[in-house]
């Protein structure tokens, strides 16, 4: 593994939750750079920084940014309890309190609970399902607790995200669980089991969505791709007596073929990863697709036709930055009327029990 370093000087610091957003002077010129408190302490202007710029180098879709990895001069931080490694045996490990761990005040309760009791947890493969989603549970039921559960299978610290943020601060999600080596959620979690089962018994959840952050992993292959751990989470779910909900991926706006309709990603996970016959939802307007249509006639699931448009209209008014993989709401409406479906489906579980 290669990584490309440079030294430059803080000029201009704008502070948000969880993150740090820099201008720096590298070489002569002034680049944009992201700061993570919590793993390097606090920049301030003409702070000496050593920046991670392989990310910029590369062009990559969450690109545009260096990451500072160290201040001159001063001693870095990751948090101040716990006993749990992140990033571990790494130069940028750290620890944080874990809420399985003993030093944690709900460690009992992680004890003593196996199950999440029929908690409706929904599935999606791209950080860009989560705000219509949460936007379309809490548009029919306001007093919804939705905790939001990020995977470490993209970006690994929440505070990168700024719709976590947003959604947060308008009182959207309720909490937030980061869990593998993704960090800086309410409660920290050491593997998706333990990350649902506090959703449910801690943060007390009557709504999960699990999501990876921003910056899914593809290769143009069937299994060389982030997204496969849709199908792993879904089968813990089911393990622990809950109820999963899957979040299909669709497009018509996305210029790969393999991504056209039904995401090919989906294709694998429904075929060879998920294990048990799970029923997902899709829009009406599907339908009226044949080629897409096709797509889900020889998978052995069983879905469910959800009339999407009065809840995908709502959508323009939510206020919310909605787009996936740089496409608007209304470039890539297929996607969004997808995300919809799985949301209409999770109400109709809250409501009826089924």
């Amino acid at each position: 593994m290669e990584c490309s370093c440079k030294w430059g000087t803080v000029k201009t610091v704008r502070n948000f939750r969880g993150r740090q957003e820099l201008t720096v002077l590298i070489d002569g010129n002034l680049e944009d750079a992201i700061n993570y408190p919590e793993m390097v302490g606090v920049c301030q202007f003409g702070d000496e920084v050593l920046l991670n710029t392989t990310a910029k180098q590369l062009h990559l879709g969450t690109g545009g940014w260096h990451y500072v990895l160290a201040i001159y001069g001063r001693e870095r931080s990751f948090f101040e309890e716990g006993h749990i490694m992140k990033l571990r045996y790494t130069p940028v490990q750290g620890k944080v309190l874990s809420v399985e761990e003993p030093a944690s005040p709900y460690h009992e309760i992680m004890k003593t609970v196996n199950e999440i009791d029929g908690l409706p947890v929904a599935v999606g493969g791209l950080h860009s399902m989560l705000a219509p989603f949460v936007w379309t549970i809490k548009g029919s039921n306001e007093t919804c607790k939705i905790v939001y559960l990020m995977s470490d299978g993209a970006c690994l610290p929440i505070g990168f995200s700024k719709i976590v943020n947003l959604l947060k601060s308008r009182g959207l999600l309720h909490k937030t669980i980061t869990f593998g080596h993704a960090f800086g959620g309410d409660f920290e979690a050491i593997n998706v089991y333990s990350a649902l089962l506090a959703a449910k018994h801690v943060a007390k959840a009557d709504v999960v969505i699990i999501t990876m952050g921003p910056g899914i992993v593809g290769t143009g292959t069937s299994w060389g791709t982030t997204a496969i751990e849709q199908g792993f989470f879904l089968n813990a779910i089911s393990h622990l007596k809950g109820r999963p909900i899957l979040i299909p991926r669709l497009s018509e706006g996305d210029s790969r073929v393999r991504h056209q309709g039904l995401s090919h990603h989906l294709k694998t996970i429904l075929q060879f990863v998920v294990d048990f016959p799970i029923t997902f939802s899709l829009p009406q307007m599907f339908k009226n697709h044949a080629e897409y249509k096709e797509q889900v006639a020889h998978l052995n699931q069983k879905i469910s036709w959800e009339n999407t448009r009065d809840a995908f209209s709502d959508l323009s008014f939510s206020g919310l930055p909605l787009s996936t993989m740089g496409r608007s709401l209304y470039e890539d409406e297929l996607f969004f009327h997808g995300v919809v479906a799985s949301a209409l489906n999770t109400l109709r579980i809250l409501r009826d029990g089924r």
